[in-house]
């Protein structure tokens, strides 16, 4: 859901530049597994007037939204509206990790794991257990079969409150670094390719994802490389951008054959 109706039920101010609020409904996203909080607008459904929520945290199992002001009229009922486009930016990112996480391990190997991961709406950034520079040979594979999954249109597997110990029996990737309980939640694309633990928000089909590019790999740690890349809208722009570069330096050497 991207909106909800909602009134406070708390507020800390803060500094001057934001105040936490608590509301008793919310359909936003609060920071979590690598994932960035969702941003939007508490909206007074009597007034119209809105304040912008710039970030979304959450604290002692708490949802804080971040504020840039105190709404007029904190006793109002409000409409509280997540961004939409920046949540699918991030979704697209999110869940090209997980298909990135698939092709590592049938690419690279099964001994690869998942360090540590950053996703919002501009890129990702994610972490991985490998004792080697990927070659471009293999960074090539690996974008290569995470662009047929998302062209097969693979529908979304949302599975909640599953026993961790079934989850485990299943076959699902437990990530690194996490915490977590009795019943967990398990989202797989194709029972066959990408089945992962995950609270995060994913795209409802792989197709909505468009288009995959890494743009970096490196070494952050000994044994820990850190792969970027770009989904959608931002490799669009990537591959526009190249082929106006080509064409830039094609008209500085007046087109050469070779």
């Amino acid at each position: 859901h991207d909106r909800a109706e909602a009134t406070i039920l708390a507020i800390i101010d803060g500094d001057e530049t934001s105040v936490e609020v608590f509301l008793d409904h919310t359909p936003f996203y609060a920071e979590s597994g690598g994932q960035v909080g969702d941003t939007g607008l508490l909206i007074d459904q009597e007034t119209k007037l809105a304040v912008k929520i710039t970030d979304t945290k959450k604290e002692n199992n708490l949802i804080v939204h971040y504020c840039d002001e105190l709404p007029a009229n904190i006793h109002a009922t409000f409409i509280a509206q997540v961004n939409v486009a920046q949540r699918m930016a991030t979704e697209n990112n999110h869940s090209a990790t997980h298909l990135l996480h698939a092709a590592l391990k049938q690419v690279v190997g099964e001994h690869v794991n998942q360090k540590g991961s950053l996703v919002n709406d501009s890129y990702l950034r994610f972490d991985i257990s490998h004792f080697a520079k990927l070659t471009e040979t293999e960074i090539q594979q690996v974008e290569l079969i995470v662009n047929e999954k998302i062209r097969a249109q693979i529908p979304l597997k949302e599975e909640r409150n599953v026993a961790y110990q079934k989850a485990l029996d299943s076959g699902v990737t437990a990530l690194f670094g996490e915490k977590y309980g009795d019943f967990v939640r398990v989202i797989t694309f194709d029972d066959q390719y990408s089945k992962e633990l995950c609270g995060g928000t994913h795209v409802k089909n792989t197709a909505q994802i468009g288009l995959f590019k890494i743009i970096s790999e490196g070494a952050v740690a000994a044994g820990v490389r850190r792969i970027e890349a770009i989904t959608g809208e931002q490799a669009l722009a990537f591959y526009n951008e190249q082929a106006a570069l080509v064409t830039s330096i094609k008209e500085k050497l007046k087109a050469p054959v070779d």
